[in-house]
């Protein structure tokens, strides 16, 4: 039987990079997003290409229900889950002081609640693979920055959390890593005046988490921090 790679907000950039890449890699893939009816093709296409199982569930993430049907969809397959990427989430740019009520909030459900609820979900079919958990933060998980808002304080509170859960698991050899990616080539930065090259390619995040997971299981890298050769934007 295929490995299982459980991928949060796969429909879009970094996401949808290792959808493809843990697919093309032979893992049976098990996905989400908001708008997963306009990707259904693109998953049929590529299970074919690849002689896989891609499944696109549409879940949004930003509410606990949403992290159910997730949750509820993988442990109906009844299988032990090889790769859990806690990948969804947003930017909203703005200094923190002025940003609108609520907010933070959403901020938080997104881009850490989520992270933290499915974990805790799916915790016994990750332990049963002894499997690997990636947890996507941001350079602003370690780098403040004025208009950085309340999704910097939700990034440094992921990264907490990876550091939390990599003590916790460390003993049922289920490893974790955290993923602190710079300016990369996605929606979060459309519109902005800059050359393409810029930016790094989210295959080139996709390739990085692979690589990490292909070490033994006596090894785990516990942080990566993946910048644009010129440095931040």
């Amino acid at each position: 039987m295929n490995k299982l790679a459980v991928i949060t907000g796969g429909t879009r950039g970094i996401g949808r990079a290792l959808v493809e890449r843990f697919a093309q890699g032979g893992c049976d893939v098990i996905t989400c997003g908001r708008h997963a009816t306009e990707h259904q093709s693109w998953s049929r296409e590529l299970a074919q290409l690849t002689g896989v199982s891609v499944e696109i569930l549409q879940a949004d993430l930003s509410n606990r229900q949403g992290v159910k049907v997730l949750s509820d969809a993988v442990s109906s397959a009844r299988r032990p889950v090889d790769v859990l990427i806690n990948n969804a989430g947003y930017f909203l740019p703005g200094p923190m002081l002025t940003e609108g009520e609520g907010e933070l909030e959403k901020l938080l459900q997104a881009n850490l609640l989520s992270a933290y609820y499915l974990t805790k979900d799916l915790q016994e079919p990750v332990r049963l693979a002894r499997g690997h958990i990636f947890n996507i933060c941001s350079i602003a998980s370690i780098q403040a920055y004025p208009s950085g808002g309340s999704y910097s304080v939700t990034k440094f509170a992921l990264l907490g959390f990876s550091k939390s859960l990599r003590e916790e698991l460390k003993n049922s050899n289920v490893r974790v890593t955290a993923v602190l990616p710079g300016a990369t080539l996605t929606d979060s930065w459309s519109g902005v005046d800059l050359p393409e090259e810029r930016f790094m390619p989210p295959d080139d995040i996709a390739e990085t988490i692979w690589s990490a997971w292909k070490l033994s299981g006596r090894s785990v890298v516990e942080e990566i921090v993946i910048r644009p050769q010129l440095g931040d934007i």
